[in-house]
């Protein structure tokens, strides 16, 4: 339901200065026998007088209405303030207060204008989310005047509506999928199938389709040959955002970005390309939300992913253990961490999962020069504290390296795309099965 605030006419102070004006300077004139203060009294005893001719006799309602709720973060949408009863209106003005991470057109917030005869009173602003996740367009104050400016009503406040920025998609392409398993996607598989890849040109067998029979061999060589193709199928790819902490001042699509905005707008980018190739991906937030979907594919469920993105939340979360770290995946499946590095409990689910065979890359999500604001001034006990939490990243890094889970930062296009390819030649290799 569209926010709205209803609300009585009160005079102004115009009106009870011209009444006030006019009936002093007419008794006065009348005590002193002054006709010219009679004269002098006119123009304010017409002006209420007109005014209490045109006093409303209904309420008005303002309503407040979004084109457009759910937004990427640096779009735009309309937001529009109604008012009714506008039969009774001249002047309505609204102004929308600044609310951090969201962009008003005009700059100042404000706007008024003059209701004529048969026109609905509207006022139009454009508001965008600068940044993802939840933001409110911040308080709406409107009020409105009847002609002669006799009544006026407001101002008047009006529960700001939410706006819900999904994460920007970043371009992010790759060719590569360590384990293909399903038959729907469009990653190409090393056996043959029903695709659309060519593969070579065999001896008919039974079942191949006669849509795919080869005349020409088959006439040149006198048996029945048909065209190969390769199957196209599909991986099973788990996406963990690590929203624990988040590092950096965040400015925005338009400033700087925190560790949490790159992380969050990174999955949204591999999530958005998974789905397209049309793997199944789920996701696991580990923080203060703690998001969770199960794996899908279609544009609906990357849609519902989004939509969690979203909503994270930085901070510790309840119960952070990695035994209790139970991803409910299966064992060919990719499990894509997205982190900083700076929660050790990270790192051990990191060499956990890896322990039960699943093939985990670490997408490290600090870039360089990040600072936390208790470490910008270089002699604060903050920078200190913050050098030494480097260094213990450091051996972070080294000890999840040796477990054989490759870290790759991340650089947009084409990040991942050396480390699938390394994961996808190793799930060839033959391995040492436990007896």
């Amino acid at each position: 339901m569209d926010p709205s605030m209803t609300g009585s006419w009160q005079p102004t102070a115009s009106l009870a200065r011209s009444v006030a004006t006019a009936t002093t300077v007419l008794f006065v004139g009348v005590a002193l026998g002054r006709p010219e203060l009679l004269v002098l009294a006119a123009p304010f005893g017409l002006a209420a007088a007109l005014a209490v001719a045109h006093a409303p006799a209904s309420r008005v309602q303002a309503r407040l209405r979004l084109a457009n709720r759910w937004l990427h973060e640096g779009q735009s949408t309309r937001l529009e303030v109604a008012f009714e009863s506008s039969d009774e209106l001249e002047q309505v003005t609204a102004v929308i207060s600044e609310a951090p991470y969201v962009a008003t057109q005009p700059a100042s917030g404000a706007r008024s204008a003059t209701v004529r005869a048969n026109e609905a009173a509207r006022l139009v602003f454009a508001v965008s989310p600068r940044r993802w996740g939840q933001h409110p367009t911040g308080p709406v104050v409107v009020a409105a005047t009847t002609p002669w400016d006799g009544f006026r009503w407001g101002p008047h406040r009006i529960p700001e509506p939410t706006l819900i920025a999904l994460p920007e998609s970043l371009a992010f392409r790759s060719g590569e999928t360590p384990h293909p398993v399903g038959v729907i996607g469009q990653n190409r598989s090393r056996r043959g199938g029903h695709g659309s890849e060519f593969f070579a040109i065999r001896p008919f067998q039974p079942g191949d389709p006669l849509r795919r029979v080869n005349w020409r061999t088959t006439l040149r060589t006198g048996e029945l040959h048909s065209v190969g193709t390769n199957a196209q199928e599909d991986s099973a790819v788990l996406i963990v955002v690590d929203a624990v902490t988040d590092v950096g001042a965040s400015g925005g699509v338009d400033g700087p970005a925190s560790t949490l905005d790159v992380t969050v707008r990174a999955a949204g980018a591999l999530a958005r390309h998974h789905v397209r190739m049309g793997d199944r991906v789920g996701l696991r937030v580990l923080g203060r939300s703690g998001q969770v979907l199960g794996p899908g594919t279609g544009l609906r469920h990357l849609r519902r992913l989004q939509e969690l993105l979203a909503q994270v939340q930085p901070g510790w979360p309840e119960a952070l253990s990695a035994r209790r770290l139970r991803l409910r995946i299966g064992a060919r499946s990719v499990v894509v961490v997205l982190t900083p590095l700076l929660t050790p409990d990270i790192t051990t689910a990191m060499v956990t999962l890896a322990r039960r065979g699943l093939d985990v890359v670490c997408i490290d999500t600090l870039a360089e020069g990040t600072l936390p604001d208790t470490a910008r001034d270089p002699g604060s006990s903050g920078a200190l504290a913050w050098r030494l939490r480097l260094l213990e990243r450091e051996i972070q890094l080294t000890e999840v390296s040796r477990r054989g889970i490759p870290v790759v930062p991340w650089r947009g296009p084409g990040s991942l795309d050396e480390v699938l390819r390394r994961l996808a030649q190793r799930s060839r290799m033959p391995r040492e099965m436990p007896r």
